[in-house]
């Protein structure tokens, strides 16, 4: 007995739309985890990136539910144009975040973060000595000449594209 294959609908743009944001999305925000677990740590613009990540892929989750439940209908139109808007806001973070790494404009002037604390053997200033800066100017990691950010804007606004356009079509 052979298990029935997934078909993704091509006359449901919505639905294909939230499978690739619930897909795509999910492997990114895994992927800067893994770095995180590897030993790069994230600096307060690489967490503000991920948000639209947190935000935009359980909505997207309940844009499959919508589309099986209410075909045809405004709603999963309008939330994966919200996802779409989503993406585009963390889109231009990235795009924000990589300008700073490449020394384009300034960045904030509170974007730098340290690691490590006090801890129950040593004193404050043993901790301080100790402490590594993640600094939002300087890349953690190239991969193929671009940063994470960088990778980022790219992944963010390819998301941003299929959703809208999914949400504007007829």
């Amino acid at each position: 007995m052979r298990a029935p294959a997934v078909s993704i609908p091509k006359s449901d743009p919505v639905r294909v739309a939230a499978i690739l944001v619930v897909l795509v999305g999910t492997a990114t925000i895994a992927g800067a985890w893994i770095f995180e677990l590897m030993g790069y740590a994230p600096c307060p613009l690489c967490l503000d990136q991920r948000l639209p990540y947190y935000a935009g892929i359980p909505l997207a989750a309940v844009v499959l539910v919508t589309t099986r439940r209410a075909e045809g209908r405004r709603l999963p139109r309008a939330l994966i144009g919200l996802v779409g808007l989503l993406f585009l806001y963390g889109a231009s973070l990235a795009a924000y975040h990589a300008g700073v790494e490449w020394k384009l404009w300034a960045g904030p002037s509170d974007c730098a973060v340290g690691t490590g604390g006090p801890s129950a053997t040593g004193g404050l200033l043993d901790s301080l000595n100790e402490a590594v800066l993640i600094r939002c100017d300087e890349p953690a990691l190239l991969v193929f000449g671009l940063s994470l950010a960088a990778w980022n804007a790219v992944i963010s606004l390819a998301l941003s594209a299929v959703s809208l356009r999914a949400a504007l079509l007829r």
